[in-house]
C-alpha cells in the first residue's frame, strides 16, 4: 500500500525492475536509468546519509535534519529526493536561479546540515553564501569538482537504511520544505508531510487516463517547484518514463528526440512556443500562409463543449490534415497532452492546441496545496475553455462572500515552518485562504478571475483587477509581456515588453523602405511603433468597463527574466519589484 512517496519506487521497482524510470542526456547520448537501478542506488545514498549520523529517531519537524538540493532537472534530483526520504531527513529544494542573499536566508532559516549541488557553476555561484550558513556540515556534487565531494562517495559505502529505520517513517512525516518564490517580501517556508503529496499524487491519478505503460515525458519545469515533483511521482505510478530536457534552449530539439505523450509547462512557456509557430507563418509566402492563418482562424474558434457545425468539423478536420499536424510533428508527434499550471492560460491559446489535438489540461493549485486542487481533464466532458477545471477527489472548495477561494483536504500543508503566526493566518477551522478570488461555472468547474492582494482601487474608488486585463491583452502578437498599474491613481496604466521579433517582420511588411534600428531603446520610439502597439490597446479596451480600461502605455526596451530580478523561478511577475525598478516610467504616465 502507497503511504509515503518512497513507497510509490519501491513498487514501481518490483512492478518493472527492468524499465526505464529516468533519462538524461551524457556526452550527447541519452543514458536511462531503470526502476530497480534507481531504487537501489537511492537505497545506497540512504545508508551513506545515514552513516554520516543523521538522527532518524526523532521525526518532528523542527527536529528532523534538513538536506537541500541545488540543481536543476537531472536524474541524481530524483534519486537524492528518494534517497533523503529514506533517512527521515527533510529534502530542502532550492532554485539554482536564485540570488546568493536569498539562498543565504533560506539555508540558515531551514538550518540545513548537507547540501547537494550539481556542478562547478553553482558551487562557484554560491559558495560564499555557503560559508554564511553555519549549519552546514558538508556538501556534496553530483559533477566532479575539485575540492568539493562526490555524491558517489555516499553511495560507495554500500549501506542501506535497515527495516527499522524505515518503518519510523510514517505518513504523517515531514517529507520537504518548499520555499515559495516570494512574490510579497520573504520566502516562505510550506511544510509538506508524505500524506500531503501521496494523497495528491492518488487523487490526480484519475486525471492521466491517457498515459501508458511505457511512454514517455518530458520534463523540464524546475523539480524545485512542487507541480513538476508531484507530477514526476504520478509519471512513475503510471509507468510513464522521464526524460529530463538539456536546458530551456534544447526542449524543440528534446522533444524531437524523445517523443513524448505528456509534459508540463507554464503558461509563458506555452506562449513561447506559440510565437516560435508564428514567427515560421509568417515567413510563409501565397498559399501556404493563406492555409496556416485559415487554420489558425479555426483553431481561435475551437469549444469542446461545442462541436459547432458539420461544415465547421469537417474544416477542422483538413485543418488538422494539412497544418497542425506540423505542430504535431514540431512537439515529437507523440503529444495527447500539456499539463498547464503555475498562472493563467490564455484562452486563445488552449483554444488553438486544442483544436490541434494537444488537449491542454489547465489545472490550479498552490505550494501549499501539493499542489493540485483543480483540473481540466483530458476527457471533453471534463473540460472547459476558460476555466481551471473539476476539482480532483477529497479536495473541497467553497467561494468566501469576498470571493477569495477556500480550499480543504488531506493535500493542504501543515503550515509554515517556524512561522505559526503566518500559519494560523492562512489556515483557519481547516480552510486554506488561497489569495485567489474566483467562481464556479456550470457548478463545478472552478474559474479564477484574480489575486486577491493584486486587486486595486483607483482614486476614484473602481476595483481592477489587472490579471484579467493583461491576459486579454497579451492575446496580441506584438505584446510579449504586460504588466497593468494603477492603484490610487485617476487612471489605470501598463507597462509593455513588445515582442520586437513580432515588430520588426510588421515594419519589414509595412514599411519596407524604413532603415529598422537594431537598437531596441530606438525601436520602441518609432512613431510606427507606438501607433501599432496603441492600436493593440484600443482592440481590446472596449471589453472591459471604463474605469478598467488602460489609459496610457510605455513601451520598454528588455523583456522581464528571472536573472534581472522582475520574474520568479516559476515565471511570475513580481509587481512590487517591477514596481520599483520602473517608477519613474510609471510617474511619468501620471504626470
Amino acid at each position: 500500500m502507497i503511504q509515503r512517496l518512497f513507497d510509490i519506487a519501491e513498487l514501481r521497482s518490483k512492478q518493472a525492475p527492468n524499465a526505464i524510470m529516468l533519462a538524461a542526456k551524457e556526452n550527447a547520448q541519452w543514458r536511462t536509468y531503470s526502476c530497480i537501478e534507481v531504487w537501489e542506488t537511492a537505497r545506497k545514498l540512504a545508508g551513506g546519509l545515514l552513516s554520516l549520523g543523521i538522527a532518524n529517531e526523532v521525526l518532528e519537524p523542527l527536529q528532523q535534519e534538513k538536506i537541500a538540493i541545488i540543481s536543476p532537472n537531472r536524474p541524481e534530483w530524483m534519486i537524492t529526493d528518494i534517497g533523503v526520504q529514506l533517512t527521515g531527513a527533510v529534502l530542502t529544494p532550492v532554485y539554482p536561479t536564485i540570488s546568493p542573499s536569498e539562498i543565504a536566508y533560506v539555508l540558515n532559516e531551514s538550518g540545513v546540515q548537507i547540501c547537494f549541488v550539481a556542478n562547478a557553476e553553482i558551487y562557484e555561484r554560491f559558495k560564499d553564501s555557503f560559508k554564511n550558513v553555519p549549519t552546514i556540515k558538508k556538501i556534496y556534487s553530483f559533477d566532479a569538482i575539485e575540492g568539493v565531494a562526490s555524491w558517489k562517495e555516499l553511495i560507495a559505502k554500500n549501506t542501506q537504511p535497515d527495516d527499522v529505520v524505515i518503518s519510523r517513517i510514517k505518513p504523517d512525516t515531514l517529507a520537504t520544505i518548499i520555499y515559495t518564490s516570494g512574490t510579497t517580501g520573504d520566502p516562505k517556508g510550506v511544510m509538506l508531510t508524505h500524506h500531503n503529496i501521496v494523497s495528491n499524487v492518488q487523487d490526480s491519478l484519475p486525471a492521466f487516463t491517457f498515459a501508458r505503460e511505457g511512454s514517455r515525458a518530458l520534463s523540464f519545469l524546475p523539480l524545485n517547484h512542487i507541480f513538476e515533483r508531484m507530477v514526476t511521482y504520478v509519471y512513475l505510478q503510471s509507468g510513464v518514463s522521464i526524460y529530463y530536457a538539456e536546458n530551456m534552449d534544447s526542449i524543440g530539439l528534446n522533444l524531437k528526440e524523445v517523443h513524448p505523450l505528456v509534459f508540463t509547462t507554464v503558461p509563458r512557456l506555452l506562449e513561447k512556443v506559440y510565437e516560435r509557430i508564428m514567427t515560421t507563418a509568417l515567413e510563409l509566402k501565397g498559399i501556404k500562409r493563406l492555409l496556416f492563418f485559415w487554420a489558425l482562424d479555426l483553431g481561435k474558434s475551437y469549444d469542446n463543449a461545442i462541436p459547432g457545425s458539420l461544415w465547421y468539423r469537417l474544416q477542422l478536420w483538413l485543418a488538422n490534415k494539412i497544418i497542425f499536424n506540423k505542430w504535431r510533428e514540431a512537439l515529437g508527434g507523440n503529444v495527447k497532452a500539456i499539463v498547464v499550471g503555475s498562472a493563467a492560460c490564455q484562452e486563445r491559446l488552449v483554444r488553438i492546441f486544442s483544436a490541434a489535438h494537444i488537449v491542454i489540461m489547465e489545472g490550479y493549485g498552490l505550494t501549499e496545496t501539493s499542489p493540485v486542487v483543480s483540473v481540466n481533464r483530458f476527457e471533453s466532458e471534463n473540460r472547459r475553455v476558460g476555466t481551471i477545471g473539476t476539482l480532483i477527489e477529497h479536495v473541497e472548495v467553497k467561494i468566501a462572500e469576498d470571493g477569495e477561494i477556500l480550499t480543504k483536504g488531506p493535500n493542504v500543508t501543515i503550515g509554515y515552518y517556524k512561522h505559526p503566526e503566518l500559519t494560523a493566518a492562512a489556515i483557519e477551522g481547516g480552510w486554506f485562504h488561497t489569495g485567489d478570488i474566483g467562481q464556479w461555472v456550470e457548478e463545478r468547474f472552478l474559474k479564477i478571475t484574480d489575486r486577491k492582494k493584486e486587486i486595486f482601487k483607483t482614486s476614484g474608488g473602481k476595483y481592477v483587477a489587472p490579471q484579467a486585463l493583461e491576459n486579454k491583452m497579451k492575446e496580441s502578437p506584438y505584446i510579449e509581456q504586460m504588466m497593468v498599474v494603477g492603484s490610487g491613481r485617476k487612471f489605470v496604466s501598463a507597462l509593455i515588453v513588445p515582442s520586437f521579433m513580432q515588430l520588426k517582420k510588421y515594419l519589414l511588411d509595412n514599411f519596407p523602405a524604413m532603415i529598422i534600428p537594431d537598437n531596441k531603446k530606438e525601436l520602441i520610439k518609432l512613431p510606427e511603433v507606438t501607433d501599432l502597439m496603441q492600436k493593440q490597446i484600443d482592440k481590446y479596451n472596449p471589453l472591459f468597463s471604463h474605469p478598467e480600461q488602460v489609459k496610457k502605455i510605455t513601451l520598454l526596451p528588455g523583456e522581464w527574466t528571472i536573472d534581472s530580478g522582475e520574474l520568479t523561478p516559476s515565471l511570475k511577475i513580481k509587481r512590487k519589484i517591477v514596481e520599483q525598478k520602473f517608477s519613474k516610467e510609471i510617474e511619468k504616465m501620471y504626470e
